[in-house]
């Protein structure tokens, strides 16, 4: 038996969705792969030929660019001070609080159980180590790794 929860999801051609997934009033574009046990929520956009492997959470607000690899269990966050209730006690909406939106440029790789903090740009080309907790902008042509991540080196442009 296979459960695949998909609703309001605008679909490019040719996207293969693996079982046990959550899609809602997300853009997939074309020739992508989404894996496994992946939830990507409203107003996420994911770009052609990108591979998002299994137990992977994409929030609204993360913007991924054409030709990206998520590892496994990547997840991305969208709040910088979360909680769940207001000062008065009553539980906080989405009238309480703000996305602050995350960008992935094209190309871009990220390592398996990494966690990418809202507010931020994984450049073109980049790398991020796997585990790595991306709390800041990553250039374009570069690798990320750590806790938190710090740039390790320098690619060479394509």
């Amino acid at each position: 038996m296979s459960y695949k929860n998909i609703n309001n999801v605008k679909l490019g051609k040719d996207v293969k969705i693996f079982d046990f997934v959550n899609l809602y009033g997300c853009s997939i574009d074309d020739n992508t792969k989404i894996g496994t046990f992946v939830e990507i929520q409203k107003n996420a956009f994911i770009g052609k030929n990108c591979k998002i492997s299994s137990h992977t959470f994409i929030c609204e607000g993360v913007h991924i660019e054409d030709n990206v690899f998520v590892g496994h269990n990547v997840t991305f966050i969208n709040d910088r001070y979360p909680r769940s209730t207001n000062e008065d006690g009553s539980m906080q909406n989405e009238s309480d609080w703000s996305v602050v939106e995350t960008f992935v440029k094209k190309g871009a790789s990220i390592g398996s159980s990494s966690t990418i903090m809202c507010g931020i740009t994984i450049g073109e080309n980049s790398i991020i180590g796997a585990g790595a907790v991306v709390t800041k902008d990553v250039p374009d042509n570069t690798v990320a790794a750590g806790v938190p991540a710090r740039i390790i080196r320098k690619l060479k442009p394509d």
